[in-house]
């Protein structure tokens, strides 16, 4: 009842400051033209990250995706990876409702990097139950790259790149006032937020405050499944100034997440917050964001410093409180990173605009706790790389190359006279780059070719690795003799638009020497299942493709189609086990790389109405969509690591419409219901899929989230003082 009579509040709240509010104007959101129906303009239009700085979408050899402010409102799902990984090409490892991983075109965990408020986001994101500790409400964007990503963000970007863009500073001499909440049915989801932002005279500022929390999750066939909890807590802020000389910025967010952990076990009160086993992670970021303008080109430099504190507390012995009367944590990693980009960009005669710069992170982790995964390290590297991109009449170029180094030292452990972790010093060193055309062949058709290669060092997870924790399931083993992954890709993509119809497509072959994953050894460990890193060269092969059929301006018949295989090659390399000694690779399901998504379609017909009611019912829209994943029977079946997944369709109900009331305020109002009638199923990638249940002996794991009905409003009010 708390979080219902908040969300009342909330909303009566920003309502009662929409009618006061002086000399107010229509948010910019409210104005942004919907990606629905001008798809043409917006292909022609939207910018993103190029290799040499920002450049059109049309103009991006690499294939780019990206997600509006008015969509990712718009996007069913409980957290922010949820909302966006139903796209074309991404998915999700999951688990439960509170914790999602992003992965593009197969591939995830270290081998995506995210960038928030233009830093990479570090925090322990090689764990699976190591969900993105960011502040949703602070990302006005996401954008995604497609394929190797080295070149511009070093080790690691071997998948591809999730960009979250944070909102874009006010016009001069404008405040804004903005507040808004959700709920959710299923898991009885709240949040609430409060944000007040400001542009006066070069000064600006943006500061807002998220409260979020949610029960364990319902469905048809489990009930409630225990663990799946979670409460957030975050602040984000930034101060800065905007001059003729460029500008400066400084940062700051604190994330403060605790998610419950699922095992499986029957427990006192599955509705319960703090029911153990459970984490705890804060998440802290500084970052200082600065541009001169100088000798016909800009200077960019961002220095940024977070610290990712996780606790896991379980069952046994946590019951003795501390004098601050909370329990002890069992497993406790502090994680420090420094991250640094400094870049030099500037457009030259003829078309050609160049890039050069370096980059890199220190990092240091401190085990605190009693239990132990992965050994104190201390890790530095640097990148240096120059770009290029060049437009000739129909034609744009684009490419360049990067050096990269990353040095790594672990600390050495003894327990009991036993050696827990042997102190490692690595080297790793790489060297990446692409090279891309795009060929505007007339104003509705462009043709893309790109070729990328790509480097990722291993994890100290991955060479190090000795232990189990509570939100693993498994005992994991490293492997000190891993070498680095080298990926080389290449894509072809065109993309259609006209009046009626839209057209985007892209395939892709992606050969990965040296590919590193788990696999699962003949025997348990503390009565967990074990596994093991070993690597074997690997091929991804897949694509996409999205059409929108737009027979009048207001319907849209949506539909697109992801696939990706990956598998395991045959080549006189095999694949390297512990003390590098070879092993021969196997078949009998032992040919699939593990924890590759299930071939998806998905569907939507969308209905955009006139505006009614005297203009106050704006951009009302009604949509029905299908999501339907079809069976997953190529999966990495050796030792019975993984298991096959039946196909199964979800249907989703969704509603909106901006009301503009007391002058120009707009309120932004959205109605959903996601898996409209009730299907039971598992998605391959849920990590729930392999947890013991013992509520249904007979079944392996916990199905996905029963259906859920979703409410959101959204008022931001701008003021202008001119």
């Amino acid at each position: 009842m708390r979080h219902i009579i908040i969300y009342i509040g909330v909303f009566l709240w920003a309502v009662s400051l929409s009618v006061s509010a002086q000399h107010v104007h229509e948010h910019s959101d409210c104005l942004e033209d919907s990606i629905y129906s001008k798809k043409e303009a917006i292909l022609n239009e939207i910018t993103v990250q190029g290799v040499a700085g920002i450049q059109r979408l049309k103009d991006a050899a690499s294939p780019f995706m990206v997600v509006s402010p008015k969509l990712l409102h718009n996007s069913l799902g409980t957290n922010l990876v949820d909302a966006v990984g139903h796209m074309p090409g991404l998915a999700q490892i999951s688990t439960g409702s509170g914790i999602s991983k992003p992965v593009i075109r197969g591939l995830g965990y270290n081998r995506v990097v995210v960038v928030d408020q233009g830093i990479r986001q570090e925090g322990q994101q090689w764990g699976d139950e190591h969900g993105l500790e960011v502040d949703e409400e602070g990302v006005h964007s996401v954008e995604v790259l497609k394929g190797p990503a080295s070149l511009m963000y070093g080790s690691d970007a071997i998948a591809g790149v999730m960009i979250l863009h944070p909102e874009h500073p006010l016009e001069e001499g404008t405040m804004q006032v903005k507040v808004g909440s959700q709920y959710q049915t299923n898991s009885n989801l709240y949040d609430y937020h409060v944000g007040f932002a400001g542009n006066l005279r070069g000064f600006l500022w943006n500061w807002h405050f998220l409260d979020k929390a949610a029960h364990s999750y319902r469905n048809a066939a489990d009930g409630r499944v225990p663990g799946t909890w979670f409460k957030e807590r975050d602040v984000q802020g930034m101060l800065g100034i905007n001059k003729s000389w460029g500008h400066s910025w400084l940062r700051f967010s604190r994330v403060n997440f605790t998610p419950g952990i699922t095992e499986g076990e029957a427990v006192e009160d599955a509705d319960n917050f703090n029911e153990l086993p459970y984490q705890k992670v804060l998440h802290t970021k500084v970052i200082s964001d600065n541009a001169w303008y100088f000798g016909g080109g800009t200077l960019k430099a961002i220095v940024g410093y977070q610290q990712n504190y996780r606790r896991e507390y379980e069952e046994e012995g946590d019951e003795e409180e501390t004098e601050s009367d909370s329990p002890e944590a069992a497993l406790s990693m502090r994680l420090h990173t420094v991250n640094y980009d400094v870049k030099y960009l500037r457009s030259l005669p003829h078309d050609w605009k160049v890039s050069a710069g370096i980059g890199g992170m220190w990092q240091k982790n401190i085990n605190q706790g009693e239990e132990y995964l992965i050994p104190d390290y201390r890790l530095f590297d640097v990148g240096v790389f120059a770009t290029a991109e060049w437009e000739l009449d129909k034609w744009h170029l684009s490419g360049g190359a990067r050096f990269d180094n990353r040095h790594l030292n672990t600390s050495s452990l003894t327990e009991e006279d036993e050696v827990r972790f042997e102190a490692l010093g690595k080297n790793f060193t790489g060297v990446t780059g692409s090279l891309g055309a795009v060929w505007n062949v007339t104003d509705k058709l462009n043709l893309r070719l790109n070729a990328a290669k790509g480097f990722r060092a291993p994890t100290v997870s991955e060479l190090s690795a000795n232990g189990v924790h509570e939100g693993s399931i498994q005992y994991e083993v490293g492997n000190a003799a891993l070498r680095p992954e080298k990926s080389t890709q290449i894509d072809l993509g065109c993309d259609y638009t006209s009046h009626f119809v839209s057209l985007q497509a892209s395939l892709f072959c992606n050969w990965i020497s040296d590919y590193i994953f788990l696999s699962r050894l003949p025997y348990e460990t503390d009565g967990y299942r074990t596994y093991q890193y070993r690597q074997g060269d690997a091929r991804l092969v897949g694509g996409e493709v999205s059409l929108d059929i737009h027979p009048v301006n207001p319907l849209h018949i949506e539909n697109a189609f992801s696939y990706v295989r990956g598998i395991q090659t045959l080549s006189n390399s095999p694949l390297k086990g512990e003390d590098n000694n070879s092993l021969p690779l196997r078949e009998g399901g032992g040919r699939s790389l593990p924890m590759m998504p299930a071939p998806r379609w998905t569907s939507n017909v969308r209905y955009e109405f006139p505006d009614f009611a005297r203009n106050h019912c704006r951009r009302t829209f009604v949509a029905v969509g299908m999501e339907y994943n079809l069976r997953q029977d190529k999966f990495y079946a050796l030792d019975d690591t993984e298991t096959a997944t039946p196909d199964y369709a979800l249907f989703n109900l969704s509603a909106g419409m901006d009301l503009h009331l007391f002058g120009h305020n707009c309120i932004e109002l959205t109605f959903s219901c996601q898996n409209l009638f009730d299907k039971v199923y598992q998605s391959h990638l849920s990590r729930l899929k392999y947890v013991d249940n013992a509520f249904s002996p007979e079944r392996q794991g916990f199905a996905g989230m029963g259906r859920n009905f979703c409410f959101k409003v959204s008022i931001p009010i701008d003021i202008h003082l001119n």
